[in-house]
């Protein structure tokens, strides 16, 4: 069977803005993932990590490099300063080819970056969009303009 690209998602927090705390959570994240969906650095097109703005201690991406992931193409950015953001969390954005489909990937979302995604890793389920949406989506209020609807 053949490999094809796809994209894995995980996010952790930092216990705090020192290198070891940033370096620690990020090898979490990366070791849970791979472990979960059994890829190989080898196997790994890109990763991007992002910290949000109180992260300045240390580049999340180092953790990758000390973990052997010596060929792969690493980028960090920093997130923008949201307010109630969640404080010292790393996110990534992983590419990598695997026989699997994307529904049955593992995305990881670990320490108090559970509450992201609650329907990734915790035991409660996320609400799902309906008559009512998702409480604070702006899914529910937004609306196709007529530029951007289909030709009848």
């Amino acid at each position: 069977m053949s490999k094809t690209l796809r994209g894995l998602r995980g996010a952790t927090t930092a216990a705090a803005n020192t290198s070891q705390a940033i370096l620690d959570a990020t090898a979490e994240l990366l070791r849970a993932l791979q472990e979960a969906n059994a890829f190989q650095p080898e196997d790994v097109e890109s990763a991007i990590f992002t910290s949000s703005p109180d992260l300045t201690a240390e580049y999340p991406a180092r953790a990758a490099r000390l973990l052997g992931w010596t060929d792969v193409p690493l980028l960090g950015t920093a997130e923008v300063a949201v307010p109630d953001g969640l404080p010292r969390c790393i996110r990534l954005l992983l590419h990598f080819y695997t026989t699997k489909p994307q529904r049955e990937l593992k995305h990881m979302y670990l320490r108090d970056a559970a509450k992201l995604r609650p329907d990734r890793g915790g035991p409660r389920r996320a609400p799902r969009a309906g008559k009512r949406g998702i409480p604070g989506s702006i899914a529910r209020t937004c609306t196709t303009s007529r530029a951007m609807r289909p030709a009848s």
